[in-house]
């Protein structure tokens, strides 16, 4: 994943690129070759060429339109206008995925307002359901752990340890809302994937706050 967004985020990485790509950025309407091409002295060619490079790299969209009022017979090819695409990319390392913790967050809050729950008890159960979903879709548990950017490590003794915590600079200032967080978003993990494991809290120096244990999950509240 980080290499893939590595790699389209590198198309960026030249000076023409660049140019092009702020310029179809700070545009309300899309922009043709031609007219990227005259904004910034090059030739339709050189624009085109640059231009595809972007499109293909996922940074700018793509679309086709008949300028001008003609349509119909005789009214021409449509002209190919470029856009800035609506994905957002970004890349960590280590890996960090605020925006998880942000629609967990947010959610959290949109429904302790609404029906007048305690908003860490919804979180709780947001987060596990959101975990059961993830482990249901990646197969294996620790499939589902590296997918969010937990960096699962096995001990010697079988169990699983976190060697990073997504949502590290979150947790620095709210270090016991983001082990809730992560808590019940990892044993969500272990329920969807059926993998059997018994997650606990067991904050460590240099990784996450949880440890998912070789024996198997004990019935009742850990």
């Amino acid at each position: 994943m980080v290499e893939d967004t590595t790699h389209r985020l590198a198309a960026l990485d030249h000076p023409t690129r660049r140019a092009l790509y702020d310029l179809i950025a700070g545009q309300d309407e899309p922009v043709g070759r031609e007219a990227a091409a005259s904004a910034l002295g090059l030739s339709r060619s050189t624009a085109a060429f640059h231009l595809e490079a972007l499109a293909a790299a996922g940074l700018l969209g793509v679309e086709f339109r008949r300028l001008g009022g003609r349509r119909g017979p005789g009214a021409g090819r449509p002209t190919k206008l470029y856009t800035r695409a609506a994905e957002e990319i970004s890349v960590s390392v280590p890996p960090r995925h605020y925006e998880l913790a942000a629609d967990l967050f947010a959610g959290a809050i949109a429904e302790s307002a609404r029906t007048g729950a305690g908003v860490r008890d919804v979180l709780r159960e947001r987060a596990a359901a959101d975990g059961r979903a993830r482990g249901e879709r990646a197969g294996t548990f620790e499939a589902a752990l590296a997918g969010v950017g937990f960096t699962p490590r096995e001990e010697p003794a079988g169990d699983l340890v976190m060697g990073n915590c997504p949502f590290h600079q979150l947790a620095q200032a709210h270090t016991e809302l983001v082990c809730e967080l992560n808590y019940s978003l990892v044993r969500g993990m272990a329920e969807g994937a059926a993998c059997g494991r018994r997650v606990v809290a067991d904050p460590g120096a240099g990784r996450c706050c949880v440890r998912a244990e070789a024996r198997p999950e004990e019935a009742g509240p850990p």
